[in-house]
């Protein structure tokens, strides 16, 4: 099979894209922000389901790659991981209906405020983040994680941008980890999500399978560096790398809701 000039373009700016999604997502979350535009820039002619469910379909990998790595080399909190997980998975399916009667787009100052306050809140204190005391044992723990895994699940069905940093910051403010467990925990959340998401567009042809495998595989690409890099260098650089990514993630919604 032979490819236009176009065409091999279109593999090459995606495939990148999803190269640097993937190391994104691998340490605090935030692949879409690249993933996405570069979709829609790149195919302007398809239907926006159809480039979100290719987006979810070359993320799954790259998190779930992710999520194996951490859990090989990190204590993994599986008792408040899992019911996060549960909710969020279930959570997610109600989000995504939600869309029907309430426009997303009136989410995105409320948005706005909470990646304001977050990079506020994570800047002011030196100290967030750096040690490893989770803080709630037993059914505590339980419900916690129900609630935040919940409320995770519902915005990512929802809305959906940001949902990895969020869950990072909830896991560090609500149950006291570190940068680097709390990334961990957020993957094994965000694969739940991501499951879900693909539930609706597989089954309705909403990916792009060519693409989506080789957006995937660059995907996976980058997730290996991104994970190798946290491990290695510990919550410090994924406080770094956080603060970065909400910076921009404000950036671009103070744009989207101001322009």
């Amino acid at each position: 099979m032979e490819f236009t000039a176009a065409e091999v373009s279109v593999f090459l700016a995606l495939g990148t894209a999803a190269l640097f999604a993937g190391f994104i997502d691998a340490v605090v979350g935030g692949g879409g922000l690249i993933q996405i535009p570069a979709l829609f820039t790149t195919l302007p002619n398809e239907v926006p389901a159809t480039l979100f469910g290719t987006n979810k379909f070359s993320s799954v990998f790259g998190t779930s790659n992710a999520a194996w790595r951490y859990a090989r080399r990190v204590n993994m909190p599986w008792r408040t991981t899992l019911p996060a997980a549960f909710a969020a998975f279930a959570f997610s399916y109600l989000g995504a209906a939600a869309v029907a009667w309430m426009p997303p787009e009136l989410l995105r100052p409320l948005i706005l405020a909470l990646l304001i306050g977050a990079a506020v809140y994570t800047f002011a204190r030196s100290e967030f983040g750096a040690i490893h005391r989770p803080q709630h044992t037993g059914r505590r723990e339980f419900i916690y994680a129900l609630i935040v895994g919940g409320a995770i699940g519902f915005y990512d069905g929802f809305f959906g941008p940001g949902t990895g940093s969020f869950l990072i910051f909830l896991f560090i403010r609500f149950f006291g980890f570190d940068f680097l467990h709390a990334s961990a925990a957020s993957k094994v959340v965000n694969v739940a999500t991501n499951l879900a998401a693909m539930g609706y567009f597989l089954p309705n042809g909403h990916i792009l399978l060519g693409l989506a495998i080789l957006m995937a595989t660059c995907n996976v690409l980058g997730s290996l560096l991104g994970t190798h890099l946290a491990l290695r260098h510990g919550s410090g650089f994924v406080r770094k790398v956080f603060l970065c990514v909400v910076s921009l993630f404000i950036v671009k919604f103070a744009y989207d809701t101001f322009a």
